[in-house]
């Protein structure tokens, strides 16, 4: 994958196995809408579909699909809670071979591109997205039906520098239509005991995060700074958290996504595919 000017992501390496896919090269077209592209995901030949105008996922959603299949089988049942596109359930599909994901997103036409490219790449079967609001999961799945749940949910408080409130990409980066309570509740709604919540989010909230989390008896049982540079502070964090589970918390080493600017580390270009 390669990072574009306006911070989203491409890519455009090799193809293989791109005959794997149900859908093919000639057919891609027929999937999309007027004013979207499609994005090769660099993994099994899948790709996304995206609209440039709206908002198209970041690094961020890379590290945590990559983050939560490094515990994730194929028998485990998986919500993404604010699936946007669909990109963490694609890539899930891809790391981990899941065959039960479940993509939660309340903006119709990104719920609509997530159903299309999971029809591109030939997962509707394994890939089901649902168009609905976070705060009323606990009404649309039964309790206790997921092993898994994901979420890269919005990191920003209020309203503070938006100029379209209603935009795809201000729901997306700031607590407009949700809370990180919100997410948190219903995680623990649906996750089965001893299930596993993975997330994204940003440090300057992380008192804030573990607290929610302990409210909810999430326990927090790996944690992961991503810093951009080994000099700089972090701008991300990765956590787990396990419905009931004992305290202890595993603090892993950092993660430092490039070398100077323009060079990714060792991990991020042999892990994560940039």
């Amino acid at each position: 994958m390669t990072e574009r000017e306006d911070g989203t992501f491409s890519g455009t390496g090799n193809r293989t196995d791109r005959d794997r896919q149900n859908a093919g090269e000639a057919d891609a077209s027929a999937f999309l809408r007027p004013g979207e592209r499609l994005d090769d995901l660099q993994r099994r030949g899948y790709r996304i579909i995206q609209d440039p105008a709206g908002f198209c996922f970041g690094m961020d959603a890379v590290l945590l699909a990559g983050f939560a299949a490094d515990e994730i089988r194929p028998e485990d049942r998986i919500l993404d809670l604010g699936t946007g596109t669909g990109v963490i359930p694609i890539l899930l599909e891809a790391r981990t071979g899941a065959g039960e994901l479940t993509g939660l997103e309340i903006q119709p036409e990104c719920a609509d591109m997530a159903r299309r490219s999971a029809a591109l790449n030939g997962l509707e079967d394994k890939i089901s997205i649902v168009c609905g609001d976070i705060r009323e999961a606990g009404g649309l799945f039964p309790a206790a039906s997921f092993d898994v749940v994901t979420c890269n949910p919005p990191y920003m408080i209020g309203k503070h520098g938006i100029r379209n409130p209603a935009g795809p990409k201000a729901v997306a980066r700031h607590e407009i239509l949700c809370s990180f309570e919100d997410v948190a509740s219903q995680t623990a709604r649906l996750l089965c005991p001893g299930g596993s919540f993975f997330l994204v989010h940003r440090p300057f909230r992380l008192a804030e995060i573990l607290v929610t989390l302990a409210k909810y008896k999430l326990e927090p049982k790996r944690m992961r700074l991503v810093y951009p540079y080994a000099d700089r502070e972090p701008n991300l964090v990765l956590l787990k958290a396990v419905r009931g589970g004992r305290p202890r918390l595993s603090v892993e080493k950092p993660l430092i996504i490039q070398e100077r600017p323009g060079v990714y580390t060792e991990e991020i270009r042999e892990k994560y595919g940039f």
